[in-house]
This record gives structure tokens, C-alpha cells and sequence, in this order.
């Protein structure tokens, strides 16, 4: 086995080369940086760990890491003082310039991520644990062989992952998608060779996608599920898909973005005293 098969993801430390805003919750970020030709991506929902200063940083304390042994390193930091951790989605990953996209939902000061991204300019710096091979663990869409058609759940904090998902679709493949977004100006089409019909749904105004999905009708045939947004509504999605629409448990990929009422370092303050 090789290096770079055990640790097949490494610490890339970049600077922002661009930024844009596409609609009134996502802004998009560009990055360049020495040693990103080495950053690969499966393309889909491809997790990726970023790393932010605190304020009066000019860049994120990291650990000495190559990123083999990267969550104890960095664990063992102060946590004052290192680097902000948050998972994100590879949005795309460039060559011909070697550029790292990443879109970031905002939702005003809330969060580190959220206030970073609102603030970001060219120049600023960050760093990103991703990975060095292109087939790794950071991903969770995968149709198993023999699905007819393919539904999407989601919300805006998952329209990169939708968007990697669709791009990666081969054409005529029937996808049902419902997602959710915080303003009418966040329909952000995601381009796709496949047969997508996507309802879109803002919140406060429609009905929350568990709802919507509960009284649509479905194809027949054989499919497979990709679920993501907030953790209630992402079990509720799951709960609804597997009861009563009698969907195989092992075709129903879930995954909680986020949590109401709760924040990413209160989770893993939980998980680390688990």
C-alpha cells in the first residue's frame, strides 16, 4: 500500500484568488495555492475539511501535519487559537490555473464559515485538509448498480453537493429533486446532462420539502435516494422514504449538514466526550 493510499488526504494552506457573489445566500470563493495540483476531487458530494483564522489572525494556527495524523494534531491545539474547523463541498476543483471553488451559504454573522466568506477578499488566507486521490471515503453518493431513478432532498447549505451530484449524472437518467432555499433568488439551476425535475421551495412561503415530497407522486421502478440539509428534516425525509414509500434502507443516503439550534463546535465538543 502506498503513502499516499493510507493517507490519502493532506493540508493545503491558500489564498483566496476570487470571489462572487451568486444570489442573496451563496457566495463563491476561489483559491490558489502552492501544491494544489496534488488536490483531487470525486466530483459529487466531496467533503472537504476548512480551517479558519480568528479574528485577528491573519491565517489559521495549524499543526506541524502533514495531514496523516491531522485530527489529533490539530486537536491537541488550543482551541483559542487554532484554526476554525467547518466541512464544506468541493465545489469544483480547477486546472489551467489550479483553482479550488468552493460556495459558502451565508446566513449574515452566524458562524464562522458565514462570517468569513461575507468579509473574504483576494489575498486572505485559510487552510484546507482535502484529498490526493480522486476514489476516497469524503463522499457519499453512491447509486448502488440497478437504479431506475435517482431523489434529492436538500437545502442551500447542500446545493454544491446537489450541483457536483448533477454534473455528474449520466444523460437521460431521471432524477425527482426537492430543494429548499432561504429566498426566491437562490435558485441557483444546477447544470446536468440528466432528466431532472427539481421543485424548488422557499422557506416560510411553500411547503417545507418533507411535506411537498409526502404528496408527490413517484416513478416506479427501482430507486435511489440522496438526502441532505438540516438533521430534522433530513430524518423526517428518511423516515417518510423507508415507512411509507417502502424504499430499501441501504438506497437511502442521509446526511445532517446542520442542526437547528445548534452549532458545529458543540457537536464535536459531544462527539469528543462520547
Amino acid at each position: 500500500m502506498s503513502a499516499e493510499t493510507a493517507h490519502p488526504f493532506r493540508f493545503f494552506h491558500l489564498t483566496v484568488a476570487g470571489v462572487e457573489r451568486l444570489s442573496p445566500t451563496m457566495i463563491r470563493v476561489a483559491f490558489a495555492g502552492p501544491g494544489l495540483a496534488a488536490m483531487e476531487s470525486a466530483g459529487r458530494d466531496q467533503r472537504i475539511k476548512l480551517f479558519f483564522p480568528h479574528p485577528g489572525q491573519d491565517a489559521p494556527v495549524m499543526p506541524d501535519d502533514d495531514g496523516s495524523n491531522w485530527y489529533p494534531a490539530w486537536q491537541a491545539l488550543d482551541p483559542a487559537v487554532r484554526g476554525i474547523m467547518r466541512t464544506y463541498t468541493t465545489r469544483s476543483l480547477d486546472r489551467a490555473p489550479d483553482r479550488l471553488v468552493v460556495d459558502f451559504a451565508v446566513h449574515g454573522e452566524v458562524g464562522p464559515g458565514s462570517r468569513w466568506a461575507l468579509g473574504a477578499a483576494p489575498g486572505d488566507r485559510l487552510s484546507v485538509l482535502a484529498p490526493i486521490v480522486a476514489e476516497n471515503v469524503a463522499y457519499d453518493f453512491r447509486p448502488p448498480d440497478g437504479t431506475d431513478w435517482m431523489l434529492v432532498t436538500a437545502d442551500e447549505t447542500a446545493l454544491p453537493a446537489v450541483a457536483g451530484i448533477f454534473a455528474a449524472l449520466p444523460a437521460g437518467v431521471p432524477v425527482r429533486a426537492w430543494i429548499e432555499v432561504a429566498d426566491g433568488g437562490d435558485r441557483l439551476e444546477p447544470p446536468t446532462a440528466a432528466d431532472a425535475d427539481v421543485t424548488w421551495l422557499v422557506r416560510g412561503r411553500d411547503a417545507p420539502v418533507e411535506d411537498a415530497l409526502r404528496a408527490a407522486e413517484l416513478p416506479g421502478g427501482t430507486p435511489y435516494a440522496w438526502i441532505a440539509g438540516e438533521s430534522a428534516t433530513v430524518r423526517a425525509v428518511r423516515r417518510h422514504l423507508v415507512r411509507e414509500r417502502g424504499f430499501d434502507r441501504k438506497a437511502v443516503t442521509f446526511s445532517g449538514y446542520w442542526r437547528r439550534g445548534t452549532t458545529e463546535d458543540q457537536l464535536l465538543a459531544a462527539a469528543e466526550s462520547a
